[in-house]
């Protein structure tokens, strides 16, 4: 499993990462979860996300549980945010967060703990103040952001460098050959800054497997027959116009249409790390193999203009401004 390093934190992560967002029931059992994890330490990959509200905390206890002796092979992300935190100031929510974290994962430190999503009540030099305090006292090793639009991600950095507190050094976002808004400016901002991009849901929810077919029921047991919402939002007479183009494009090469989605986004130079989710340790080596293919660089500029379609405008900003 070829490694990068995960911005400028020192830390080396495996190109495919293990997203453990079905981690603990009603996703997935604890034994089940459990296999998975192990099944990615035997691949090579060493980078596992996660999230204090991932199955109302059963993730991290299932992820703490699972690695034991070997926590120090891992990096470990998670997550939390300062939505919802009542009477408490941005540092106490945050420090409480982290500390319940730890003690779900077994651990006395975090690798990369990210701000979930963006809280506009918040400070931003409040939450860089938190997370500085945070690496300072050796609970976390680096810090990152979640679903940020680029221009809070730069605000974010300026506050840090003028207060000479920690600065985020990952940037974690949606992003798939069907999902490319980010490539306006986050991807941008991303290279400027010498962040890494960590994009999730680089399947599309499966639909980018070609599991799916137009007209077809979807089966009981996958995401499309649960999440039905989702889907209609994907299952799109242009987007089925797209798979059909990137599975020729893939077949012609002797490979799925998986595989392209993985290895594209593996192209890119601000990708250090594609977290991936798996129910089954087929699923984590059939992704292991897609990822290992290098795109040359005309057969990524081909597929760019297969789904060029996706680059849409970021829903997010700032305060005061208005969208049209």
């Amino acid at each position: 499993m070829k490694r990068r390093m995960l911005g400028r934190s020192g830390l080396e992560v495996s190109l495919l990462g293990l997203g453990g967002n079905s981690f603990g029931p009603p996703r997935m059992s604890a034994d089940i979860s459990t296999r998975i994890i192990r099944g990615a330490l035997d691949l090579g990959i060493n980078f596992i996300d996660t999230a204090a509200n991932y199955t109302g905390g059963e993730s991290e206890r299932i992820i703490g549980a699972a690695l034991g002796a070997n926590r120090d092979q891992v990096v470990i992300a998670t997550k939390g945010h300062t939505l919802d935190r009542g009477e408490l100031s941005v540092a106490d929510h945050l420090t409480r967060s982290v500390e319940a974290s730890l003690r779900r994962l077994k651990t006395d430190y975090i690798d990369l703990y990210q701000i979930h999503r963006a809280d506009p009540a918040a400070q931003t030099a409040d939450v860089v103040e938190v997370l500085d305090a945070l690496v300072t006292s050796g609970k976390v090793r680096s810090i990152g952001c979640s679903n940020y639009a680029s221009w809070r991600v730069a605000e974010s950095l300026a506050v840090a460098h003028q207060d000479g507190f920690t600065g985020f050094t990952t940037v974690q976002a949606h992003y798939n050959l069907l999902s490319r808004h980010v490539e306006r400016e986050l991807v941008g901002c991303c290279r400027q800054y010498a962040l890494s991009l960590i994009p999730y849901y680089p399947l599309a929810s499966g639909f980018l497997t070609g599991k799916y077919h137009p007209g077809e029921v979807p089966h009981a047991d996958t995401r499309a027959a649960t999440r039905t919402d989702t889907f209609a939002r994907i299952m799109t007479e242009s987007n089925w116009m797209t798979l059909k183009a990137l599975e020729q494009f893939a077949s012609e090469r002797d490979h799925s249409v998986g595989d392209l989605a993985l290895a594209w986004l593996a192209a890119s130079d601000v990708v250090s790390t594609v977290i991936a989710g798996a129910s089954r340790v087929a699923q984590l080596e059939r992704n292991a193999e897609g990822i290992a293919w290098e795109l040359t660089p005309e057969e990524k500029s081909a597929v760019d203009s297969l789904t060029a379609n996706g680059a849409e405008v970021s829903a997010e900003l700032p305060a005061g401004a208005r969208s049209r």
